[in-house]
């Protein structure tokens, strides 16, 4: 049989944990933009990131 187990959650997935770190680095990142690009290119970058956990966690549900 298998050794992995099952996640009692969301959280406990180790792609919610990289996805969760994925969107740390891309805030750091975009913090360094300039300033015109906050609505436009910054904005979206880290909305996009955010979006990955939460379909992780809309999916586990």
């Amino acid at each position: 049989m298998s050794d992995l187990k099952h996640a009692g959650n969301f959280r406990d997935l180790v792609v919610y944990q990289k996805a969760r770190q994925l969107q740390r680095e891309v805030f750091q990142m975009t913090r360094a933009f300039p300033k015109e690009e906050t609505f436009s290119l910054t904005d979206q970058l880290r909305r996009s990131s955010r979006s990955i956990g939460a379909n992780i966690a809309e999916a586990s549900g």
